[in-house]
């Protein structure tokens, strides 16, 4: 890999929700359109001309395809996807031109629009490109290989002593792809018994380890626009099981807040999922509600696991397990702080579905309202209106 340039090793090189997300959605909405828009929550400034390095970054994607040896790894490892969807993979190019990127001064705006089972893709590769290409571009040096091996066999022997699993979850916002690929070659030769797998597809290939993922906020986006906020829950996990049939069965609770996520969450999907995850708010009260609610359902907690994946640290997971551990199945999906922990302050940017249009139908306002409330997402006016017609209560 080039040191000088962000170049990303594969069409694999992605967070696997994307891919399991892809293939519902052209099961179920091949039709559908969707836009994005990138984030800087942390305000970072970002240098002179780094739109254009990062529009050759992105027009270089093109030149991705999935290979053969890709594709039968998938085949094998993946059993819930369908052939079909493996021979549009291996067909699938990323086109640049969905891709909008423009740069006033030190701020950069990068926009999305396509169909959303081709735009679905390129979320997270484009945010690591962004964090790569800022690090480089700002001339700020990480770490050394051998300090950053040594932090994570560290972090490795903490989370041994704890007794817990773990999986990785940076790609996003990690310091690089070279970073990545040498934090997980060192959890999966230092870290079995404890580190169960990683989001990222390609590592997983090329280490041997498991893909973990199921579905992120924007599924739950989509179908408000679809089908209203009302529904969007209800329906996205409907959809979700004719799909997969029981295979990839964790939800994600927080598109329009916990609270509002287990009013609809009953007893049929509480048994058909094999659990839920946190991704906002405190985990603390998190836990306590999840248990509340199965025990509300009749089912025992340590049937079910919760995976708690927002913004972990070692003292962070700690305290989840002192307060959760032997109520309820407990697993860990840790990112920025495996993937970013180079010396250097990590990137605040997030990049998401702002609007959808389902087929036949108008471009809408989506939003997320995380149990957060900082961390909503939307139109003002759009999350508003989610909020009234949910019963949202707001602090």
């Amino acid at each position: 890999m080039d040191e000088k340039k962000a170049v990303l090793p594969s069409l694999l090189d992605n967070d696997f929700y994307k891919f399991t997300m892809q293939h519902a959605v052209i099961k179920r909405f091949p039709y559908a359109k969707a836009r994005y828009q990138f984030i800087n929550r942390g305000k970072h400034e970002f240098p002179k001309d780094f739109a254009n390095k990062l529009r050759e970054a992105v027009d270089h994607m093109a030149r991705l395809r999935l290979d053969y040896k890709e594709k039968e790894y998938l085949k094998a490892t993946c059993p819930y996807l369908d052939p079909t969807y493996l021979d549009f993979l291996q067909g699938y190019r990323y086109d640049p031109s969905e891709v909008h990127i423009e740069q006033l001064g030190n701020d950069v705006k990068v926009s999305i629009e396509g169909y959303w089972y081709r735009t679905i893709l390129w979320e997270v590769p484009i945010m690591s490109l962004i964090c790569e290409l800022f690090y480089l571009e700002t001339a700020q040096l990480r770490q050394p290989d051998e300090l950053v091996v040594e932090t994570v066999e560290n972090k490795i022997n903490l989370y041994k002593e704890l007794g817990v699993k773990f999986a990785e979850f940076g790609t996003r916002r990690r310091h690089s792809y070279e970073v990545h690929d040498l934090v997980v070659k060192t959890l999966h030769d230092k870290g079995m018994g404890t580190f169960i797998g990683t989001s990222n597809v390609y590592l997983a290939m090329k280490y041997n380890v498991k893909p973990i993922g199921t579905h992120a906020h924007e599924w739950f986006m989509f179908h408000a626009a679809k089908y209203g906020f009302k529904m969007a829950n209800s329906m996205g996990l409907e959809h979700w099981v004719d799909v997969y049939r029981g295979d990839l069965g964790i939800a994600l609770t927080d598109t329009y807040t916990t609270e509002v996520f287990f009013e609809q969450f009953d007893k049929k999907f509480a048994k058909l999922f094999d659990g839920v995850r946190h991704d906002s708010g405190d985990p603390l009260e998190f836990g306590d509600k999840t248990i509340r609610h199965y025990k509300k359902l009749g089912i025992d907690p340590l049937t079910k696991t919760i995976i708690f994946s927002d913004g972990l640290n070692y003292e962070k997971v700690e305290r989840i397990v002192h307060h959760c551990k032997g109520k309820i199945g407990l697993s860990f999906g840790i990112g920025t702080d495996l993937t970013n922990d180079v010396g250097l302050k990590p990137m605040n940017i997030v990049l998401k579905m702002t609007e959808a249009q389902p087929e036949n139908a108008n471009w809408t306002g989506v939003v997320k309202l995380s149990d957060e409330p900082k961390k909503h997402t939307g139109a003002e006016e759009d999350i508003d209106l989610a909020i009234k017609l949910l019963h949202v209560k707001t602090p």
